[in-house]
């Protein structure tokens, strides 16, 4: 049987909670897939992951050395993957969501044209704006490609009755070739904290186009990276984080040879074959996470993690916010007042060592964050009750 503090000792040293990681792109690895819907999110949660850590060892990695891709994939979210896995990401988990975002943009055109020839349309316009990228090189904002590309600059009717709302036809259109693997998200427009991106051919980006092959195979691969990360989860976690079918889940989890073990609280977890070890001993690893970490977003289940602390951490959509852990489990949150100060929450008593600790990792963390306020774009009661924002 699987403890309940077993899976916290492996969640602590496979996430490094314990500020292990040797360098940013292990980091991303050790959970599999980094959110990203948030800018600061792979910042700050890379930062708790690993020792000296700044933002421009994230940048290295996804805009020099080009290790790190930006994509949308698992439940149409937006993370940061190692690019030698995107290939993966892409056939197992992107492509079905961009065939639904690919006949959401045709019904928006169809409207205003009629669907053929907004299937027409929709074809040649990726194809202008993927041959234009290639051709030209670089990395483009969305409006200075709109202009050297007016063909592409029609607006779309999105939403109905008071929420209609005339929207550019070309930002929804490089979402879907992001989606489709053909353009990559590059340096935002701004600072760290920004999530307006320019954007590039990838082919021109990464030197190549990934190759994509069964996506049965994809499937499998994802299960295996996040079993390696998460297991043992129960079935209901891995297809909530991968958003597939029982089918398809089933079938991933049968390719990789995956098998059960009983958890504490008697539900049945997935592990991959002979990946039933011990972690090491206890560890009382103090973390700071910030919001949408994919740590505590990598599991539906959370009691064994969370406790009762649900309704103060998370919004009314499933998002989480900053969270304080302690020996794999939440005790607190954190949120940062508008002078950039860190300020925090214990949720639960702690002896006055680990409060002790918890008050020099707040110290910590804004000092690294000098003075910058990092905002959170998904907000939680306990984050603004202590930001005061």
């Amino acid at each position: 049987m699987f403890s309940t503090e077993q899976r916290r000792r492996r969640l602590v040293r496979r996430h490094c909670l314990d500020g292990s990681a040797p360098d940013a792109l292990a980091a991303v690895t050790a959970v599999t897939a980094f959110h990203s819907s948030d800018p600061v999110t792979p910042y700050l949660g890379v930062r708790a992951r690993m020792e000296g850590f700044t933002t421009g060892r994230l940048d290295d990695l996804l805009w020099e050395r080009r290790t790190l891709w930006r994509l949308h994939a698992m439940r149409r979210t937006l993370f940061l993957v190692p690019a030698a896995a995107a290939p993966d990401f892409l056939g197992g988990a992107s492509a079905g969501v961009a065939r639904r975002e690919h006949e959401r943009v045709v019904g928006w055109l169809a409207a205003d044209m009629g669907e053929g020839k907004a299937r027409r349309w929709l074809e040649t316009a990726k194809q202008e704006v993927v041959g234009f990228l290639e051709s030209e090189g670089g990395e483009w904002r969305v409006q200075d490609l709109t202009e050297a590309l007016p063909s592409i600059g029609r607006t779309v009717r999105v939403g109905g009755g008071k929420w209609a709302t005339d929207t550019p036809v070309s930002s929804r259109l490089l979402y879907l070739l992001g989606m489709e693997g053909r353009v990559v998200r590059t340096r935002p427009a701004g600072s760290w904290r920004s999530s307006q991106y320019r954007w590039a051919a990838t082919s021109v980006w990464f030197g190549s186009m990934p190759q994509i092959g069964d996506p049965a195979a994809h499937r499998a691969e994802i299960v295996r990276m996040y079993l390696r990360s998460f297991g043992p989860a129960t079935t209901s976690d891995i297809r909530w984080w991968t958003g597939w079918t029982a089918r398809d889940c089933k079938a991933a989890l049968n390719a990789v040879e995956a098998t059960t073990v009983e958890l504490e609280d008697g539900e049945q977890g997935w592990v991959l074959g002979g990946d039933t070890e011990e972690d090491g001993p206890p560890t009382d690893a103090v973390a700071f996470l910030p919001g949408l970490d994919p740590t505590p977003m990598g599991w539906k289940h959370r009691d064994w993690f969370l406790g009762p602390h649900g309704d103060q951490l998370f919004d009314d959509a499933g998002n989480i916010g900053p969270s304080i852990w302690l020996g794999g489990r939440i005790v607190g949150g954190w949120a940062q007042t508008a002078d950039g100060k860190v300020v925090y929450e214990l949720l639960e008593e702690v002896d006055g060592r680990d409060a002790d600790r918890v008050a020099e990792e707040a110290a910590r963390l804004e000092e690294w964050l000098g003075g910058e306020v990092a905002s959170v774009r998904f907000r939680t009661p306990l984050e603004r009750r202590l930001s005061g924002r």
